[in-house]
């Protein structure tokens, strides 16, 4: 557990790095939406198939691999809305986005060590 907190820690901090330097030279994610929403619903769609037709550690580590690339990648979208869209009063919006980027990112990588 303490591995995945460290790793989950190290991988929020240097995306946010480069969001906040990507955003600064002007470069824009927000072309990603529909890719990170059609990569959620294969994710969805692979874990319901995992339940029904278990394929054991392998299974579990090929979601890991799948779920830490997808919620990185949200962690950089949801940190440039939060830097070009959201206003001021939005704060709350934004929090709650990149919480629960940080939390599914964490449950991912926590699949590796099942």
């Amino acid at each position: 557990v303490l591995q995945a907190a460290i790793l989950t820690a190290a991988s929020v901090i240097g995306l946010t790095i480069f969001t906040f330097w990507a955003a600064h030279r002007g470069h824009d994610f927000t072309f990603m939406y529909p890719f990170l929403a059609a990569s959620l619903l294969v994710l969805l769609a692979y874990l319901i198939i995992q339940i029904c037709f278990p394929l054991g550690r392998a299974g579990m580590t090929i979601y890991g691999c799948l779920a830490t690339v997808l919620f990185s990648a949200f962690i950089v979208f949801d940190t440039n809305q939060l830097i070009k869209r959201h206003t001021y009063n939005e704060y709350v919006i934004a929090a709650i986005s990149l919480y629960l980027d940080v939390i599914n990112l964490f449950m991912a990588q926590l699949s590796f060590s099942i």
